[in-house]
């Protein structure tokens, strides 16, 4: 039997590599989107982390007729209500850099004392016909003043890791994925991996005979 096929939607290398290494020693192939050509892109217009990874999970899935897994995550700040959150990558426009969007955040919390603020990753994995596995990670800190550390990218420099007194952007990517809400939501995946190739397997034995 040929291993069972899970697409990534993304085509990011990293991302791609990342998640092979994470998965290893599975009976498993993981494909990024690059393999197939283009596809038409999901429409990330969900309410929450968890309505866009879904969404582009079952987008993939549908059009490439194959399970396919995605992740949405972003920055949520309690005293900006919650902002950026799903607009953490257009916050400051689409075209807008890191260095910008950072800046219009340390902007919009000068002078505010509550600096609480959590990055969170949600991981949906979906089959053709539409029912999906959710996993979640947080990970809590708070908003610098000023950007601190080269590492990393998007938020990073501004969010403050107070277990390990450090922004994401000044820890190396091994500190960094031991704590981060995608290195969290990682590892419950990895941790149940066994589970969601058994569940993967019975979704696609019905999948021929429904028609939806």
């Amino acid at each position: 039997m040929p291993p069972r096929v899970l697409v990534l939607a993304t085509r990011n290398p990293g991302k791609i590599k990342e998640f092979r290494g994470l998965v290893s020693g599975f009976d498993v192939e993981i494909k990024g989107l690059d393999s197939f050509g283009p596809i038409p892109h999901a429409v990330e217009d969900g309410r929450d982390f968890e309505e866009n990874a879904y969404k582009k999970a079952l987008h993939t899935a549908r059009v490439l007729g194959l399970p396919a897994l995605a992740d949405d995550s972003g920055l949520v700040v309690e005293a900006l209500g919650g902002e950026p959150g799903v607009h953490s990558a257009r916050y400051a426009g689409e075209e807008a850099s890191d260095q910008v969007r950072n800046q219009k955040l340390l902007k919009a919390m000068e002078g505010v004392t509550d600096r609480k603020a959590a990055f969170v990753c949600v991981i949906a994995i979906a089959v053709p016909q539409g029912p999906a596995l959710i996993y979640e990670g947080r990970c809590e800190g708070e908003i610098t003043v000023a950007m601190k550390g080269g590492n990393g990218f998007g938020y990073d420099p501004v969010f403050y890791h107070a277990p390990t007194g450090k922004t994401f952007a000044e820890m190396t990517s091994e500190e960094k994925n031991r704590v981060s809400h995608r290195g969290r939501a990682m590892l419950e995946l990895r941790n149940e991996f066994e589970k969601v190739l058994l569940w993967l397997d019975q979704r696609l034995a019905i999948e021929p005979h429904h028609h939806g």
